[in-house]
């Protein structure tokens, strides 16, 4: 369906003409998400702003009718292409519907419009002397996008990603038909799990307008380590040794040093280690600070058996933040020379194999392949650069960088696989990693996945094109 054939005088009837823009300098905004190259960008035929749930039922039930295309999108921080708009079809933007419903302490849990800015959740949850351990990183994503894509983020390795903590939803099908799932209880097994369903389903299935998470009682203390090593592979083996001993840190983050250069200089701050390839950073939480203050010291002496040439303790909050924040902006340090970021996830195990084999990669491409991630879980993160990198700079662009890239892309998520990884451990799929899925799970899982959108998206109108085609 092309834009031109689009009734929009009828959704404007609808919701309001307010709530429909079709400007083309609106649209910009809603034809990209955060994903560095603009090789996927397309503007939609408009963008539907609904201020309730009844708005969004009315909406997929006038697009159902006529066979339009409707991509949910929440803050479109996300680094696949999951929220471009489909040709022809609208954006449907839940931007408006961003309420904190409900903080409920008695069942610890918070219930929020899907458009509700992760900042104003933890806020709300701070405020209420409560803990939402899932942090994906960027506060202004918004809470239906985090679990659209299961989202993680660094505290994985202790508190699981989003999936562990979503306890309800409210989802508008294809059909206009809205359905409740799961809720304020802590166990189910009353049917089928149509929860897990949605979740990472990356608006394919249904439209989420409400979620309810789980929440925790709040650590008492933080402590925060940075160990630096001569190589990334001593560093990422001796989280073996942390993990073994039964400790479960709240992060564990392997950075590389040259990495880091990048983003001390956007910040204007200074990472406490200079020595070595690279660094782990971990950070402990617990209730007492006694425990926690002496987990830190077993560790440290872990850590120093284990080849660290330093351990240092951030004792100070304002240091910890400091860190913290360093680590949180390498993606906006190396994004002007970046292509994509990709997430790879591996068994533990195969980290520090898979890392290797990323600078061997890097080597023979000749194209810089910076690498960080989420030691303890798995989850790497490889820049794929279309710029070479000296001393923490950006420099001139790498010659023949755009034919090597979707080589450098295949053999990465090969080696993934056959380490018995998966291409995403937590962005989605959307536009960029379809291509491989099927060599990661097989054409039987796609083939059952195809089952179940037909089931609830017979007219193929829900974010077409995404994950598979």
């Amino acid at each position: 369906m092309s834009p031109s054939t689009v009734d929009l005088v009828g959704l404007k009837e609808l919701i309001g003409a307010q709530s429909v823009l079709t400007d083309p300098a609106d649209l910009e905004a809603y034809s990209h998400d955060e994903l560095a190259s603009t090789r996927f960008n397309r503007y939609p035929a408009a963008v539907a702003k609904p201020r309730s749930e009844q708005d969004v039922v009315q909406i997929l039930r006038y697009c159902g009718e006529r066979g339009i295309p409707v991509t949910a999108r929440g803050a479109g921080t996300g680094l696949c292409g999951g929220c471009v708009p489909s040709g022809g079809g609208i954006v449907l933007s839940l931007e408006r519907m961003n309420r904190i419903i409900e903080v409920d302490p008695l069942n610890y849990c918070i219930t929020a419009q899907a458009g509700a800015a992760m900042s104003s959740l933890f806020e709300a949850v701070s405020d209420a002397g409560m803990f939402f351990p899932p942090h994906p990183g960027d506060e202004s994503a918004f809470v239906g996008g985090v679990v659209a894509t299961n989202a993680g983020g660094a505290r994985a390795v202790k508190y699981g990603t989003i999936k562990r903590f979503l306890m309800g939803l409210r989802v508008v099908l294809a059909s206009g038909e809205t359905i409740e799932l799961g809720g304020k209880v802590m166990k189910s097994s009353t049917g089928y799990n149509l929860l897990d369903l949605m979740l990472g389903s990356e608006g394919t299935l249904g439209i989420i307008t409400q979620v309810t998470f789980g929440l925790l009682a709040p650590a008492g203390c933080l402590q925060t380590l940075v160990a630096p090593f001569r190589t990334v592979r001593e560093a990422i083996a001796s989280v073996q040794g942390i993990v073994g001993k039964g400790y479960t840190p709240c992060a564990v983050e392997f950075v590389e040093h040259s990495v880091i250069r990048c983003a001390e200089r956007l910040v204007n701050k200074s990472w406490p280690a200079r020595d070595g390839e690279a660094s782990l950073m971990i950070i402990l939480d617990g209730v007492a600070e006694d425990e926690v203050l002496s987990a830190a010291e077993k560790i440290a002496e872990i850590l120093e058996q284990n080849s660290a040439l330093d351990v240092l303790i951030a004792e100070h909050q304002e240091r910890q933040a400091e860190i913290l924040e360093i680590r949180s902006v390498m993606y906006e340090a190396l994004r002007p020379g970046t292509v994509e970021l990709l997430d790879i996830c591996v068994p533990r195990a195969e980290i520090a194999n898979h890392v290797q084999f990323v600078h061997e990669i890097e080597e023979k491409y000749g194209v810089p392949l910076p690498t960080y991630g989420h030691a303890a879980d798995g989850n790497i993160h490889t820049h794929l650069m279309r710029t070479v990198i000296r001393d923490g700079e950006l420099g001139d662009d790498v010659p023949g960088w755009s034919d090597k890239h979707d080589q450098i892309r295949e053999e990465l998520y090969q080696d993934a696989v056959q380490r018995r990884g998966v291409i995403s451990g937590e962005h989605g799929i959307g536009l960029t990693k379809k291509s491989s899925l099927e060599q990661n799970i097989g054409n039987s899982n796609i083939e059952v996945m195809r089952a179940i959108k037909r089931a609830l998206d017979p007219r193929g109108i829900l974010n077409p094109g995404k994950i598979f085609d």
